[in-house]
């Protein structure tokens, strides 16, 4: 096989790879975020009528908080790109700077 070739194999491999961690992935974290929701809530929101659990509260909201920041990431991503800039993650924090 050519350098071309397995070039376009690898960066055929990598957007699969971010296809399916943030097409499937996200979503399954989001279900995750309800379930945990419906557990911490108990009562109707339980299948089997269990008590509510604060725990499942607390991992609900942990679980949408990085939904939206992966969201709002992606969205940065985006503007930033189309306004000529990129989105920079050389500090701790994203930031968005000149290309």
């Amino acid at each position: 096989m050519s350098h071309v070739w397995e070039l376009e194999a690898t960066a055929l491999g990598q957007i699969a790879l971010a296809a399916v961690v943030l097409g499937a992935g996200l979503p399954a974290l989001f279900a995750l975020g309800i379930r945990a929701s419906a557990w911490g809530r108990g009562g109707a929101a339980e299948a089997s009528g269990a008590p509510a659990h604060p725990g499942g509260r607390a991992l609900s909201a942990v679980v949408f908080a990085v939904v939206v920041l992966v969201a709002l990431l992606g969205l940065a991503f985006i503007v930033a790109s189309g306004s000529g800039y990129a989105l920079s993650f050389e500090h701790v924090y994203p930031t968005i700077v000149e290309k």
